[in-house]
This record gives C-alpha cells, sequence and structure tokens, in this order.
C-alpha cells in the first residue's frame, strides 16, 4: 500500500531511514538488491525493517512524545512580554505572512532537480547562483528571472510549473503547499481554538486538503488515515494513541523530512510571543506525519517564529527556539553547528558553500539541513529582510519552504512596513491557494484573522 512512491523506492529509504534513527541496518542493502523487482520479497523486507528498532541509548535522546521532548529541553525563556500597541502588532503580523509569501514566491521556481539536490557538475547553491548570473540579475535583489543563459550553457532551467512566480509573471502567491499549511493551521485555530490535536489535523486535511496536494509524509500519513476513520464516523477512535503511531509510519520512511516542518507557521503566528505553545501546537500538527527530528524541526522553527515577534536578536531568537526541542538530538547539533559557521562567514556564497558541505549527505527535503539552512540566514543576515531570504534559496536544497520559513522570521521581526517594496508589493495583496474559502483571498486578511486568533487565546491563557 505505497502512496507518495513505489514500494521499491520506499523501501530503500526505510533502510536509509532506519539507519540515521540508529538501527543497525547492516545486511538489509544486499537483501534490498536480491529483491529485484519481487513485490512480495520487498514487501516481506520492508516488514522487517518496520519492526527494526535503534539501540536504546540512541532512541532515548530522540523522543516523539510532547512529555518526554520537554523532558529533554534546556533551560529557555518560555513565554516573551508583549509591549507593543495594537498598530505595531498588526505591522508584525501582515509582516509575517507578507514574508513568507515573498520568500516563498522567490525560491518557487527553483524548486527542481538542478538546484535542489545539484547536478554532475555542480552543487545546488552553485546552479541557483548561474541562474542569476546567466539573467544578468546578480546578486539577488528580485524575483526569478524566468530565462536564463544557463538554460544553454549549463543544461538546468526551472520548475515548468511555477513560472507564474517569475519576476516576469508574478501578481500574486500562487498556490503552494507552504502556503496551504499556513491557511489551514489558521483555519484550524479559528475552528477550534486551543482544543485539537492530531486527529483533527487528519480530519481536517481530509475535508480541505485533496490528497494530489500532499506529498511525502504527507501522502503517507493521509493515505494511512484513511485506514482508521469512517465517512459515517468521524469521532476519534479511544485507542488513536495506539494508532497514531502507525498512521505516521507505516511505509512513511519521509518521516523526518521537512514536511511537518512547513505546516506550523500559523502557530508560531497565533502564539507569538509564546514559544513554549507554540512548540506544543507545532507537536500536536506534527505529530500526525513525523517523529522525532521532523517534529523537532517544526516545533523549532514554531517557536522561533514566536519569539521573532518581540526578540530582534537572530541569536536570542534561535536560542529560544532551540529551548524547546531534545538537547542531544541531531538537529540540534545541526542547528549549532551552522550558527557557528554563519558567525564566522562573513560573505554569501561562501556561507551557503560551507552549509551545503556540512549537511548535504541528508536528502534535499530533509529536515535538518535545511533547518540547519534556514538558521544560518537568519544568524548571517542580521536584521536584513532581503540578505535572509535570498541566502535562504540560494542555499539549494527545499529553495521555497526555506524561502517562506525565513520570511516569516523576518516579517514577524521587522513588520511589513519595512519589508522592500520590490519584494511586497509584486504580490498585490493577493493569496490563490487552492483551498476552499481562501482562494482568493487577501494576505492582508489573513494577518486580521491571525491576530483575532492570537487575541482570542491570549485572553485564554
Amino acid at each position: 500500500m505505497p502512496g507518495w512512491d513505489k514500494l521499491k523506492e520506499i523501501v530503500r529509504l526505510e533502510i536509509i531511514q532506519k539507519k540515521e534513527e540508529g538501527a543497525d541496518v547492516q545486511g538489509f542493502f544486499e537483501e534490498y538488491e536480491n529483491a529485484g523487482d519481487d513485490e512480495q520479497k520487498l514487501k516481506e523486507l520492508y516488514d522487517k525493517l518496520f519492526l527494526l528498532e535503534p539501540e536504546q541509548s540512541i532512541a532515548s535522546k530522540e523522543p516523539s512524545e510532547l512529555e518526554e521532548i520537554r523532558k529533554q529541553r534546556t533551560d529557555g525563556l518560555r513565554k516573551l512580554k508583549i509591549k507593543f500597541d495594537e498598530n505595531k502588532l498588526m505591522d508584525k503580523f501582515y509582516g509575517a505572512w507578507i514574508g513568507r509569501c515573498a520568500g516563498c514566491a522567490l525560491g518557487k521556481p527553483l524548486e527542481a532537480g538542478p538546484f535542489m539536490a545539484g547536478t554532475k557538475s555542480n552543487p545546488g547553491w552553485k546552479n541557483v547562483k548561474l541562474w542569476f548570473e546567466g539573467a544578468d540579475a546578480w546578486p539577488i535583489k528580485g524575483y526569478v528571472p524566468i530565462h536564463s543563459r544557463a538554460q544553454e550553457e549549463h543544461g538546468i532551467n526551472i520548475s515548468e510549473w511555477c513560472t507564474k512566480s517569475t519576476r516576469e509573471n508574478i501578481k500574486y502567491m500562487e498556490s503552494d503547499d507552504d502556503i496551504r499549511y499556513t491557511i489551514l493551521g489558521l483555519w484550524l485555530m479559528e475552528q477550534k481554538g486551543l482544543e485539537w490535536d492530531s486527529w483533527d489535523v487528519g480530519v481536517t486535511w481530509h475535508c480541505l486538503l485533496p490528497y494530489a496536494y500532499v506529498c511525502t509524509a504527507e501522502t503517507q500519513a493521509y493515505y494511512n488515515f484513511a485506514n482508521v476513520v469512517t465517512h459515517m464516523d468521524r469521532s476519534k477512535p479511544s485507542d488513536w494513541k495506539e494508532k497514531i503511531n502507525w498512521v505516521r509510519s507505516y511505509m512513511n520512511p519521509y518521516r523526518e523530512w521537512i514536511g511537518a516542518q512547513i505546516r506550523v507557521d500559523s502557530y508560531g503566528y497565533c502564539a507569538a510571543g509564546n514559544p513554549e505553545l507554540a512548540a506544543e501546537l507545532a507537536w500536536r500538527d506534527a505529530s500526525f506525519s513525523h517523529v522525532k527530528n521532523g517534529i523537532y524541526g517544526a516545533m523549532f522553527m514554531s517557536a522561533l517564529i514566536s519569539a521573532a515577534f518581540v526578540e530582534d536578536n537572530p541569536y536570542k531568537q534561535v536560542e529560544i527556539a532551540l529551548s524547546e526541542i531534545p538537547a542531544q538530538s541531531r538537529l540540534a547539533y545541526a542547528i549549532k553547528k551552522a550558527v557557528e559557521i554563519a558567525s564566522n562567514e562573513k560573505h554569501q556564497v561562501n556561507l551557503v558553500e560551507k552549509i551545503w558541505n556540512e549537511f548535504n549527505h541528508y536528502h534535499c527535503v530533509h529536515t535538518i539541513n535545511n533547518a540547519a539552512l534556514c538558521a544560518a540566514s537568519i544568524i548571517f543576515a542580521q536584521g536584513d529582510f532581503e540578505k535572509a531570504i535570498t541566502t535562504a534559496v540560494l542555499g539549494g536544497w527545499d529553495t521555497d519552504c526555506n524561502g517562506a520559513t525565513v520570511g516569516s522570521v523576518m516579517g514577524a521581526m521587522l513588520g511589513a512596513s519595512n519589508i522592500p517594496d520590490y519584494w511586497s508589493a509584486p504580490l498585490n495583496d493577493m493569496i490563490y491557494s487552492s483551498v476552499a474559502g481562501f482562494d482568493p483571498i487577501s494576505i492582508s486578511e489573513c494577518a486580521k484573522r491571525t491576530y483575532e486568533v492570537f487575541k482570542k487565546i491570549n485572553r485564554s491563557i
């Protein structure tokens, strides 16, 4: 019952995932090669893999349940005092939404193999640079040009599906999963407030998010969820806590990839100034489809966005966000290394090259390498919106996701009034999300509605 890809590829990726989690996979690659295309042998091999447990000393450092995660946090600022007036706060909410859209739109045409995973001759970041140079648009100071000499000279091309986000064509934020999930998070918070969990995430997706719009881990969790829910009875089963681990894990070697990390911005907005709550809301959402570092990436980013509404110092923002995830996790180590690299580098190209070399052993849409690039971009930018989003996108890997996440952080910190007009104006304050009731919707309306949820939450806690 594979969903996102064929069984053979799922088995291959599951071996890699189990190894990254600390399980002993000796002999499994040989069995995989011997199985060839035999579906029965591949299924039997997957069943063995699924039951494979990592060494306990390793597993204990990376729990997936909230209570255990919190036991492994360092001390940190769990809630920050907001001192801004309503006008200033609204500017920050609008800035967060504008920043997310601008960063997403910048990276969207580059969400293609040559820029994400690289080519035989170049790493992804180099191909991004070559594209802008070939369009006489280097350094990056605006959206992606639709044409570049890099097409003929280097055999690379931007995504043919995303030309509406190029500088020649952009008129709004076109439909994208990074934006759809932000809208779904807002909708869920409007409907449920703080009274929801991973079950409600599944129901929301099934009601509002077509199966064709989900990818990797989300595809598998969506598909698995369909096997534990009926259309006749959408009430949460009493054994959901037992079923959820199967929903988020079975046939899902993508469970530590970036999907959850891109879904949580609305929780950071709604819990502005309350990074602990932002991280908890992100955990509720992420735990539907992810485990371990896939969850931590979501918690880290949600807390980071929440902190950015109040804290201007990027080092402190990252420190606050790190205090919401297990201190000995792979993600925590990667973020700290990325901050170290960014702190000692003055040149953008050198920075992305060092980040690429340090973390490119992960898949181009894994949580850890992309989160590291985002953290490095925020540290390197030191409050400069353009420098932050262009660094995040220049770095390759998941270009639109990273541009969007970094745009959220910077927009929340700076406010819409401090985002350069040539980034915000082409969007014309409009989103086409492909989500019923939000297609189209103005970016400012999303900001106002998020602010209303924020006020409601603050009155209730």
